[in-house]
């Protein structure tokens, strides 16, 4: 006799049973009226080009589709706009999906950038949205920012009051934070204030792991992305054989409670990369640029450190540090970036896109371009600090990047004469694909433990079960 059970799971299957269809294909039954397909749309917007890179001059051809559930989802109202990346748009054009997909000639551009259509649509009372971006001659983009005289001896007068201060580190131990053969530390030291005199200090904090067994190493700085948040550490490098050193720049104790960093985001530090923007000695990054330096001397102060290899590693805000620890300090031996923010900053002032913070954005609130801001700027913009690179690295990006435009990476990218390499990953935005963030630590982890920039970017391992 069925059980109560039984009964009950025979009818919560019933409307789901499957019927035959012609060619040995099934399709789900369905239970009256009811609508089973709910899966989430998906607007696709893709230029033709296979490497999404076109000549300059050349016309620029993207397809628009609409899938559900893999397949096309015909009658749906897509709105197209086009147009330089991050401006308005040049062309706006209405299309129906169908069962393949529609072309739309989106017009060129005329010296090198790039060009995005943004694709949005309604669907059963839902919003929609996907976009694509075309490339054209990326590699000839040349940076608009002017390059200051004295860029050198800011840096170097800088760095020679920075040298006066005292690394005073603390240290407390953090058993919970670390894993097999790591000994993880919640660590402090002392670097520059916003005094431009040298008179005043603050510190920094950050998470620092070293391997437990007795040796010497090479060390590994992870500079931060943008916000304000706490650090755990990296702890799979330190597993390795590295020693790494995760810091925060806001002189916050970086273990806090999380509602203390997000409390201070949305309070006092709040668009903090405009702190001091009309002021070049007291600038918010003039701070943070030379305590990248700082946190460099406390890893070769270390008694493991092997005395030679040196590496930063970030991304985004991250990423621009990267490249200004390796031109400002000569000890960094390699370094990897991934779509670094902060250059070409005066992009909007020549009508193209401008890394962020988007500083002059034509329709976005921020600062204006008086002219103590133009003064400032050109001494923190990170394209001046890729001319001065001496460390082979790795650079990695995708051109659908929103936040950290590609034409102002490419602007950076390409004045840097030091050995380099570069993985792009078209079609990502603001985020890294696990490819990416796998092969590029399998690079620096090869360069760090050979001394030698690796000939080819290693493909790692398949990840453990």
């Amino acid at each position: 006799m069925p059980t109560f059970h039984s009964l009950r799971l025979r009818r919560m299957l019933a409307p789901t049973l499957l019927l035959p269809l012609a060619g040995g294909l099934l399709q789900p039954a369905r239970a009256g009226a009811q609508d089973l397909w709910t899966g989430t749309p998906e607007v696709l917007v893709t230029p033709v080009s296979p490497t999404w890179t076109y000549r300059v001059g050349a016309p620029a051809t993207f397809t628009v589709a609409v899938r559900r559930d893999g397949h096309p989802l015909s009658g749906v109202a897509v709105t197209v706009r086009c147009g330089p990346e991050m401006l308005p748009p040049t062309l706006m054009k209405e299309v129906t999906s169908g069962a393949t997909p529609v072309v739309v000639e989106a017009g060129t551009m005329n010296s090198p950038g790039f060009l995005r259509c943004i694709g949005t649509a309604q669907h059963e009372g839902r919003s929609y949205r996907g976009l694509g971006t075309a490339g054209f001659d990326p590699l000839t983009i040349a940076p608009t920012v002017t390059d200051p005289a004295d860029f050198d001896a800011f840096w170097s007068e800088g760095k020679a009051q920075l040298a006066k201060i005292p690394i005073e580190m603390t240290r407390e131990l953090l058993p919970s934070y670390g894993g097999p053969g790591i000994i993880v530390s919640h660590v402090s030291f002392q670097t520059v204030g916003l005094d431009p005199n040298g008179t005043a200090t603050s510190r920094i904090y950050g998470i620092l792991c070293e391997p437990s067994a007795p040796g010497k190493y090479p060390a590994l700085l992870s500079v931060p992305g943008a916000g304000v948040r706490p650090y755990r550490g990296l702890l799979a490098p330190c597993q390795h054989g590295l020693i790494t050193l995760q810091i925060g720049i806001h002189g916050l104790p970086v273990t806090l409670d999380p509602l203390v960093y997000t409390s201070l985001g949305a309070g006092s530090l709040s668009r903090y990369f405009m702190t001091n923007l009309e002021d070049r000695d007291r600038f918010f990054y003039r701070r943070v640029y030379l305590s990248t330096v700082r946190s460099n001397d406390v890893l070769t102060s270390l008694p493991n450190y092997d005395g030679v290899n040196l590496g930063v590693i970030g991304g985004s805000q991250g990423g621009a540090l990267a490249i200004v620890t390796a031109a400002l300090d000569p000890r960094v031996k390699v370094l990897s970036s991934t779509y670094p923010a902060l250059a070409d900053l005066t992009g909007y002032l020549n009508n193209r896109a401008g890394g962020w913070p988007h500083f002059f954005h034509p329709t976005r609130p921020g600062p204006k371009p008086t002219p103590e801001a133009l003064r400032t700027l050109p001494y923190y913009d990170v394209v001046k600090f890729a001319r001065r690179v001496k460390a082979p690295g790795i650079y990695t990006w995708g051109y659908n990047d929103e936040t950290v435009p590609p034409t102002s990476i490419f602007s950076a990218y390409n004045v840097i004469t030091a050995p380099k390499v570069w993985m792009l990953a078209v079609t990502t935005g603001h985020n890294t694909t696990p490819e990416q963030a796998t092969r590029t630590d399998a690079w620096m982890e090869e360069a760090l433990k050979t001394g030698h920039m690796p000939s080819t970017i290693p493909v790692p391992p398949p990840p453990t079960p």
